[in-house]
């Protein structure tokens, strides 16, 4: 079940939603300083193309909280606010609810990406 609901995920958001975390990594990547930030971008780039059958779980420390109020001010509200409408898009069918709650997993993840991993089920 899990191959394909990634494979109709990629084709119905989570291109769209992979390439904006790729594109915020490259952005990071531009200064020395947000090389870490860029980093976790590309991780999450591909939990966004493929995320069934995938957790994600929060920790982290002092760091993680740094780098996550910084995320925040530059690229976490504007995707986390992209992923929340294609979510609520989604659930509008009894159908696009599993991908809805993954826009919402997202949602979630584009304002608290650092200090976070992803695990399989």
């Amino acid at each position: 079940m899990s191959l394909l609901g990634n494979i109709l995920w990629f084709f119905l958001g989570g291109l769209f939603l992979g390439l904006s975390w790729i594109l915020a990594g490259f952005i990071c990547c531009i200064t020395v300083v947000g090389i870490p930030i860029g980093i976790q971008c590309f991780k999450f780039a591909g939990l966004a193309f493929f995320p069934f059958g995938k957790e994600v779980v929060y920790g982290g420390g002092t760091v993680s909280l740094l780098a996550n109020i910084i995320w925040i001010i530059f690229f976490g509200i504007e995707m986390a606010i992209a992923d929340v409408f294609l979510g609520i898009f989604f659930c509008c069918t009894i159908i696009g609810i599993p991908f809805g709650l993954q826009c919402f997993k997202f949602a979630k993840l584009s304002l608290m990406p650092f200090g976070a991993e992803v695990v399989s089920k």
